[in-house]
């Protein structure tokens, strides 16, 4: 129990020193990412108006079917391919990426280079 309670801490406090940097506006919106231990989760923010613009998980009804049979790693790129475009659909192309104090592999990785491949540049 200690053991998840220090991971936890660690993650929060490379969490928060990220966002004291970070700050999307509705031009170039923040993607945030969450990820538990079946799903993961993505969102566009406008910090400025705190508003999500955008928003897609591996529950969302929407890519629900392509997700049959896929490794979360994979589950994860359609995620950011999905997300990607409803933000072209607002007409957002630009995001800063906010990996919440993850490490940059594995899922993460999968969300952000599926986000790439479908048009969103960062």
């Amino acid at each position: 129990m200690e053991k998840n309670k220090k991971k936890t801490e660690r993650r929060n406090k490379i969490r928060r020193r990220i966002r004291s940097t970070i700050r999307g506006t509705s031009k170039r919106p923040r993607l945030s990412i969450y990820k538990s231990n079946k799903h993961v989760y993505a969102q566009l923010i406008d910090d400025r108006d705190s508003h999500t613009l955008a928003t897609a998980s591996t529950q969302t009804d929407a890519i629900e079917s392509e997700l049959k049979d896929k490794t979360k790693s994979e589950g994860a790129k359609v995620v950011g391919a999905h997300l990607a475009k409803l933000a072209q659909e607002k007409g957002i192309n630009k995001v800063v990426f906010d990996r919440s104090g993850y490490k940059y592999h594995g899922v993460i990785k999968s969300l952000a280079e599926g986000a790439r491949e479908a048009g969103l540049d960062f």
